[in-house]
């Protein structure tokens, strides 16, 4: 990341009240992927007086703003990560709702050479892998 969220937000001209800044700092410091009743839960233990809609509004307006990212995995939650996060992809347990972030050499290089192949430039993807645990033998 090339700043933190609440100085990026600052630098995009947003007015950051208190309760901004909590939904911020618990975005920061999320290591899953969120939805918003989630971070409405991690932020009302920050400060109790923070209210759902308070936590809808902040995430829309950051997404609005490019700060964070929305992720549909196909499970009916929207789910948000800081959108400056190092480029990775996922995979998602259909089973347990778990997402695993990873990155893979061959897979980035083989996106790069279809692109090239079809005549484009690659300037950005977004990779989401669906699967179940295979059955232990």
């Amino acid at each position: 990341m090339t700043a933190d969220i609440i100085a990026r937000c600052e630098a995009k001209g947003l007015r950051m009240t208190d309760q901004r800044r909590i939904v911020a700092r618990v975005i920061e410091q999320a290591e899953d992927h969120p939805d918003v009743e989630e971070l409405y839960h991690r932020a009302s233990r920050l400060d109790p007086k923070i209210s759902i809609a308070t936590v809808y509004r902040t995430v829309k307006l950051f997404e609005e703003s490019g700060i964070l990212d929305k992720l549909e995995f196909g499970d009916g939650r929207a789910r948000y990560e800081d959108a400056e996060r190092d480029h990775h992809d996922h995979l998602i347990d259909m089973n347990s709702g778990e997402v695993i972030e990873f990155v893979d050499p061959e897979i980035e290089a083989l996106q790069e050479k279809i692109a090239e192949r079809l005549g484009y430039k690659l300037i950005g993807h977004r990779l989401e892998l669906y699967g179940v645990p295979r059955k232990k033998v």
